[in-house]
């Protein structure tokens, strides 16, 4: 509990007690006046201020208007009747700030999630000088510096560990409680907390493009990308209002003139208690609170299960998703390719795959890499020259002056040269020499533990369709989807083609259904940016997957799709709750309050008791861990 909200605690519970001695105690005449007055300016000086801010600033109509409008005029009818009665009007203000008490203590506990999160900003940066570890602002860290991490301490920057071992603890990042080994050449995430041993690291970032500063962004801005159900509140409570004010003076004077025009008694006390009533009633605390409070809640225990949603639009549009539609490698499959047969004509298969490796050795993608990892030699790019990429189809480059082209069927069916067809599955890398086939290359991903219980867990949670789309042959594709339960998958795709895949599903699906997108988000930006609703996978340190997506998850584990779907879902239906309960609550007692039957007592319940029953509704967003 805050400082701020203990104090309010206080506050409530002295006035609570002068509530009860005045009440209990033979005070009377204008010593008890005196003291009424002094406990509900105890109670309600600062909604008293805010009203009259409001008023200064021309934000006339908001909950501290009403509740000022209502208790002062209540206060002025006791004087005018000479009854003494106070009570109504302090319990208002008494009730009002309980249901401001709970309010904030749910705000409080769902901004803790936000809070750990933010704890993974890193304070300083070590760096090495003459021998000692100096402490300076990770701002000052440049690109390619070398920072020391010691057990304890947060990792500040990204980077790649070049000396040491040790244990990572991602789970502010990732929400997996499971520490990461690391070593010599991985990378180390800014954000995560070394646990064992010294790191030395050098940095391939500046913080401010590290992982831990682009999700704080993240974060900040969440709030500001509000829903529909969010908007619809904001322009509601901005017309329903001013209206329930012109309704409320309406009934204050039209019924007592009308009796007085019928000749009968006016009954202005009465019809003024009522119109004070019914402000009271009418104000809109409950929704306008409940549900940004249930959004800002579903967002915090969503970014404590390592799902980090930018905002309360995305999560309204993630609850709808139907059609989920996956990148395969590093999405599906673990994006570690290895290589499992060389399949040669009369070149050495050492010598064929020297070449290819040497070919590809300008690519960072994943197939690449295991060429060059299998090659196993240190790769001199002298001997490389005039590397032409053809995107969709491979390499063309000079090694020791001899073209070699290195790619898939495509590439080889470009030039003009036949080649042997392989009945293994997996991609196969095509090798050409000086224009002569040469013989080719398989290589295979490993599908991710998880994959195939994720895409069960999608269908259970109510996903209608799966679709897997991917750059590799038919007959690898179609293994995998059907290994995963897939229900559909396309093959052989360029990166135009993926979109225009996504374009032709998003025509096809029905009309209030929603599609996600699922890539590693390094190569799939553009789709990721068409879908309804696009997922960043394993996106720690990729900067195109933050920007792109909607959705990041924070480590590569395919199965927090279907809980961040269900998150989503338990958010909104904790949002349509409460509006349709305050709503209903709110009719019904405006009604009562119009003919004359609800008094100041009823009105505090629609008001105070639906907003604190709304908001501890809206706390059961927090509580995601077991979907």
């Amino acid at each position: 509990m805050t400082k701020k909200q203990k104090k309010m605690l206080v506050r409530i519970l002295v006035a609570a007690a002068m509530v009860v001695v005045l009440n209990t105690l033979p005070i009377t005449g204008i010593v008890s006046t005196v003291l009424y007055m002094a406990t509900y300016l105890l109670i309600g000086y600062d909604i008293l201020k805010k009203a009259g801010k409001g008023i200064v600033n021309g934000q006339v109509f908001d909950e501290n208007f009403l509740m000022a409008v209502a208790t002062i005029g209540a206060i002025a009818l006791a004087v005018y009747e000479k009854s003494g009665e106070y009570n109504e009007a302090i319990a208002v203000m008494l009730f009002y700030q309980v249901g401001e008490w709970f309010q904030s203590y749910a705000v409080g506990k769902s901004r803790k999630n936000i809070t750990a999160l933010m704890d993974i900003r890193p304070d300083y940066a070590n760096i090495e000088r003459n021998g000692k570890l100096e402490r300076v602002d990770p701002d000052e860290v440049a690109i390619g510096s070398e920072i020391i991490v010691q057990p304890g301490e947060k990792v500040p920057i990204d980077g790649i560990i070049i000396e040491g071992t040790s244990a990572l603890n991602t789970s502010a990042l990732t929400g997996e409680s499971m520490p990461r080994e690391a070593a010599e050449g991985d990378e180390a995430i800014s954000g995560c907390i070394n646990m064992t041993g010294v790191l030395r690291i050098k940095t391939t970032k500046e913080f401010g493009e590290s992982t831990v500063s682009k999700i704080l962004q993240l974060v900040e801005e969440s709030s500001s990308r509000k829903s529909k159900s969010e908007d619809f509140i904001s322009k509601f409570a901005k017309i329903y209002t001013p209206a329930v004010c012109a309704a409320a003076l309406l009934l204050a004077v039209l019924p007592p003139i009308f009796n007085m025009v019928s000749g009968n008694p006016a009954n202005w006390a009465n019809w003024i208690y009522s119109a004070l009533t019914f402000l009271v009633i009418s104000c809109p605390c409950a929704l306008v609170v409940s549900v940004p409070l249930s959004f800002f809640a579903g967002i915090g225990g969503a970014s404590k299960e390592g799902v980090l949603i930018k905002g309360s639009n995305y999560m309204e549009t993630f609850s709808q998703t139907k059609v989920v539609v996956f990148d395969k490698t590093g999405t599906l499959t673990q994006g570690v390719f290895e290589v499992n047969g060389i399949h040669h004509n009369q070149m050495e298969e050492e010598k064929l795959l020297e070449y290819a490796a040497l070919a590809e050795c300008s690519s960072s993608h994943p197939i690449s890499k295991s060429l060059q990892r299998a090659y196993g030699k240190e790769i001199d790019r002298n001997r490389v020259t005039d590397i032409e990429e053809i995107s969709g189809h491979g390499l063309i480059a000079k090694v020791d002056g001899v073209s070699v082209a290195a790619g898939n069927a495509k590439l080889m069916k470009k030039l003009g040269i036949s080649y042997a067809d392989c009945h293994s599955i997996g991609t196969i890398i095509h090798v050409a020499i000086d224009g002569v086939y040469a013989g080719h290359i398989v290589i295979s991903d490993i599908e991710k533990p998880n994959s195939k219980k994720a895409i069960a867990a999608l269908k259970k949670a109510g996903v209608e369709k799966t679709v897997m789309l991917t750059g590799d042959a038919k007959r690898v594709g179609e293994k995998v989807a059907a290994d995963l339960g897939i229900d559909e998958v396309h093959s052989e795709l360029l990166p135009g083609d993926k979109v225009a895949q996504v374009e032709r599903l998003l025509t096809q699906k029905q009309l209030k259904a929603k599609l996600a997108f699922v890539g590693d988000g390094i190569n799939d930006a553009p789709v990721l940016g068409r879908a309804d609703i696009g997922i960043a996978m394993g996106a720690m340190g990729s900067d195109a997957a933050i920007e792109a997506a909607d959705v990041v998850l924070m480590d590569d584990d395919p199965m927090k799709i279907a809980k961040g779907i269900k998150i989503s879902r338990k958010c909104i239906a904790i949002v349509y709750q409460n509006i349709v309960f305050a709503l209903v609550v709110k009719v019904i007692c405006l009604g009562l309050g119009a003919v004359g039957i609800a008094n100041m007592w009823m009105a505090i319940f629609a008001d105070v008791g639906v907003t604190v029953i709304a908001v501890l509704n809206a706390i059961r967003a927090l509580r995601v861990h077991n979907l």
